[in-house]
């Protein structure tokens, strides 16, 4: 039985890892563009007027967040698309009748959202090692908080998926929720800029804990409580995730 699983889940893992990599113009370039141009604007341009910012250059204090934007937007993207087309292609439904669990389901498509994820953050990193040099203080904390946050949002957006009615539906929660997060999740300043009450304030958005850990990992220094980080992570993620997989089994919001 565990064989059978085990193929169940490689063949939605391929079925998933090929569909963006079949399109790859698509989904891995344009992030790798945009990143390149925050690197240019607020990295040179800017960042030599800003001077240094926790000890760092300016480009070396922003490039962890810019990396993790594009892995949080990209797992959210990979899952929330390719599983809202398999509900409105009617073809979700012969995943679901199949004698595969639903937790193999959740993974198979979890995997594919991650190694999206991990592609656009390793294609980023590669592009800012042209604009500035540094060193990984912690690959430990890099690589957790790396595969903590892209199965956050990779069952965020399955769980987007399986709520939306319409293709306008799965642009709402990214374009009005998940980007003011991301920007106001400390990516382009340090907490301790801001007053003690925005401070507080901003300590409400998750974002943050995820961009100050990887940010720990790359240069060593954070704003926030490494232990609430991946406290806050682990979670998010068993809460998603029990939740995502009782919707499934109920079948709420799978046909349209």
């Amino acid at each position: 039985m565990f064989n059978l699983y085990w193929i169940a889940l490689k063949s939605i893992w391929r079925k998933e890892i090929t569909r963006f990599l079949r399109i790859w113009v698509q989904t891995l370039i344009p992030p790798v563009v945009t990143m390149s141009l925050y690197f240019i604007i607020f990295g040179n341009l800017i960042g030599s007027r800003v001077g240094q910012m926790g000890g760092f250059s300016y480009m070396q204090f922003i490039v962890p967040g810019l990396i993790m934007m594009s892995v949080i937007t990209n797992s959210y993207t990979n899952v929330c698309s390719s599983f809202f087309s398999a509900k409105f292609q009617h073809n979700i439904e012969e995943l679901l009748v199949a004698p595969v669990p639903t937790h193999i389901i959740i993974w198979g498509y979890v995997g594919g959202g991650v190694a999206r994820g991990i592609c656009t953050g390793a294609l980023v990193t590669l592009i800012s090692m042209l604009f500035v040099r540094f060193d990984v203080h912690s690959w430990l904390f890099v690589i957790l908080t790396l595969l903590l946050t892209s199965i956050l949002f990779s069952l965020a957006g399955l769980l987007n998926a399986v709520f939306a009615k319409s293709f306008d539906d799965i642009s709402i929660i990214p374009t009005f929720v998940l980007t003011p997060l991301t920007y106001l999740g400390g990516v382009f300043y340090s907490l301790t800029l801001l007053p003690e009450f925005w401070q507080w304030v901003s300590k409400l958005n998750p974002i943050i804990y995820m961009i100050n850990g990887f940010r720990y990992g790359f240069l060593g220094i954070s704003d926030v409580s490494l232990t609430v980080t991946f406290s806050m992570l682990l979670l998010f993620v068993i809460v998603l995730y029990v939740f995502t997989w009782k919707i499934i089994e109920s079948g709420r919001g799978l046909r349209n």
